[in-house]
């Protein structure tokens, strides 16, 4: 099933967000991931979600969304080129004699131990989905307390063909 990444400008009211997750509901459709956030505009938000589905599917949707009170604009994403990222937050056992090698799985991700406990580490990690599941597979067999990550926050390559870093 194919990834789509729609980005949906709405109005900062409350209820919106309940109405945009029942359209997803009642179209069957399972939200993967959803941010929601002020942008540019006062008094508007930018929602990103990812979903699965067909194209045609997902153009369907994108026009029922647009015909929600409250929803400004609906662009989907992933038909172009985007810049795309999470945010991971993974606690992981770790014991004073696995630090150094661990510090080894976390350096060519360009993630970061932010916190060190008695025995485990929290690494905090940024990246396209790819990355991020790939980082997480390399961590399990230490060991995964806890984790959290945010939901995709994305763009549209604003000069295509060009990116400074991926």
């Amino acid at each position: 099933m194919e990834r789509h990444t729609l980005a949906i400008l709405v109005n900062d009211q409350p209820g919106v967000l309940t109405r945009v997750a029942n359209l997803f509901g009642q179209r069957n459709f399972n939200i993967d991931s959803i941010t929601v956030g002020p942008c540019e505009e006062e008094g508007l938000s930018r929602m990103i979600v990812t979903t699965g589905g067909d194209e045609t599917r997902v153009d369907q949707l994108r026009k029922q969304l647009i015909k929600l009170i409250d929803v400004i604009d609906v662009i989907h994403l992933s038909k172009d080129p985007m810049v795309a990222r999470e945010i991971l937050l993974v606690k992981v056992k770790a014991s004073p004699s696995q630090r150094t090698e661990l510090n080894g799985i976390v350096e060519p991700f360009r993630a970061s131990v932010i916190d060190i406990g008695p025995e485990s580490l929290i690494i905090q990690a940024t990246g396209d989905t790819a990355k991020v599941d790939a980082l997480l597979t390399l961590l399990a067999p230490y060991g995964i307390e806890e984790l959290t990550r945010t939901g995709t926050v994305a763009m549209a390559r604003s000069i295509v063909n060009t990116p400074i870093h991926s």
